[in-house]
This record gives structure tokens, C-alpha cells and sequence, in this order.
């Protein structure tokens, strides 16, 4: 796993941007396959990409899939494609051919099979899952990711590419990419910012598989980032020794 710290949301979000763009261009003959997630950290990312870095992006060869949707209508303020299509997909010269969103409107555990089926005809397989180029991930302060939530472990060895959950609070269903296909990615990369999570993320760094975004950290094959502010890396490591540094853990 490699850690990379920063002082603030915004220049996590920046570094991340251009890690992204670093691995696009390393392949310049490449078609990248990513899988983005919601939610308010990558919301900040994305505007960021569309206002800053639009112009410098290959995004004829990026396509663009979802790691978790919730089963709500693309207008919805829920809708993790409806937030992605405001503020970056709609303001990038990318095509609509390129992006693939999960439909949130249609029947879960139809919407779960047909994407998995898209999924599993669009991107080269490897050990017998699909293997996306990049998987970007968030972290709620439960340690949940991908909307496998605690006590939803069981998503994280789900025969299926995608799955219907539930969130445990609010009961609403949710669409998500399964453990497998998660840790088969080619880059696994986890993007968390602010207090509320730095148990989490200790968690990630230091402990055992203390929840589902934990044990996604401990067990992805191939390349594993995890970029948090300061305030998010609090209980693994002071401002001073980690800030704008990358670390091995």
C-alpha cells in the first residue's frame, strides 16, 4: 500500500488528479477503464479535474463506469451519476459513448445483473473478473465502501460483479461493485478526507480487517494508493512527517 498525504482537501484532490493522469499517459496507446464512485470528496475532485485539468486529460481513451449507484432516478440529488454528469461529465469533452452509468430508476436486482453482464463484456477479464484499470474508492466513517456496508460483508466474496445493498440506516438500495472485482483492479485507489475518518484510516494503515474498506486495502493483487488530507491521517501520522510525502505501509 502507498500513502499520500496533503495538507488540505483540495491539494489531496489535485494529487490525485494528477496520479490519474500520470497512469493515463504513462500508456499513451491505452484505453483506461475507471470506475468512479459518489459522494462530497469526489465531488470535490471532479469539479476540480473539469475546471483545471479538462484540457490536458485524454479522455477519448478513458471510459467510464460507476462504483456504486443508489436506486434513485439520475435527476435525484442522491444520484452518484447525476452529481458526476454536473460536474465533470457534463463540462469535459468526453463522449457519451464513453460513459456507462448504472440506471438507478430500474428494478435493483435487474439493474445489478445487466450491469454486470455490460461490465463483463467491456473490460478484459483477469483471474476471471473483470479488470478495471482504476478503481477509485471513498470510505464512510463506518468503513464502508462501494456501499458494502458492516455487516454486508458478504459482498465482499459475492459470485456477482455487482450487487444490490442496503443501507443500514435509511434502508434505501443501493447498486454495488462487489469485493472480487475491487481487489482484481489494476489500481485500487482511496480517496478520504477530513476528522471523521481518521479511525478509518488507521484502520486501513494499521489494523486487521476491521470493516469492509479496511480488508478492500489489505487484499487488493495488484496496486493500492490511499490519498487523505491531514486531519484524516491523524492517528498514523503527524503533519509534519507525513504531509505531501508518500509512505509504504
Amino acid at each position: 500500500m502507498k500513502l499520500f498525504v496533503y495538507s488540505s482537501p483540495l491539494e489531496t484532490a489535485r494529487a490525485l488528479i494528477k496520479h490519474l493522469l500520470g497512469l493515463i499517459d504513462e500508456q499513451p496507446d491505452k484505453i483506461f477503464n475507471i470506475a468512479v464512485s459518489g459522494g462530497s470528496t469526489p465531488a470535490r475532485m471532479f469539479e476540480l479535474w473539469a475546471n483545471e485539468y479538462a484540457n490536458v486529460t485524454s479522455w477519448e481513451r478513458i471510459r467510464i463506469y460507476w462504483v456504486d449507484e443508489r436506486c434513485v432516478p439520475p435527476e435525484s440529488v442522491d444520484s452518484n451519476y447525476g452529481m458526476t454528469r454536473k460536474l465533470l461529465l457534463s463540462v469535459v469533452p468526453v463522449s457519451s459513448d464513453h460513459v456507462f452509468r448504472i440506471r438507478g430508476e430500474k428494478n435493483p436486482e435487474e439493474e445489478a445483473e445487466r450491469y454486470s453482464e455490460l461490465v463483463s463484456g467491456q473490460v478484459p477479464s483477469q483471474n476471471g473478473w473483470p479488470e478495471f484499470d482504476v478503481v477509485l474508492l471513498g470510505a464512510g466513517d463506518d468503513g464502508h465502501t462501494s456501499s458494502i456496508f458492516p455487516g454486508q460483508e458478504n459482498l465482499l466474496f459475492s459470485d456477482s460483479v455487482y450487487a444490490v445493498s442496503v443501507h443500514p440506516s435509511t434502508g434505501q438500495q443501493r447498486i454495488a461493485l462487489t469485493g472480487y472485482p475491487i481487489m482484481n483492479a489494476r489500481h485500487v485507489i482511496f480517496l478520504i478526507n477530513g476528522e471523521g475518518k481518521a479511525e478509518v484510516v488507521k484502520d486501513m494503515c494499521k489494523s486487521a480487517d476491521a470493516g469492509p474498506a479496511a480488508y478492500i486495502a489489505h487484499h487488493a493483487k495488484n496496486h493500492m494508493a490511499l490519498f487523505v488530507d491531514a486531519v484524516a491521517a491523524a492517528y498514523i501520522c503527524s503533519s509534519e512527517s507525513c504531509n505531501n510525502e508518500e509512505k509504504s505501509s
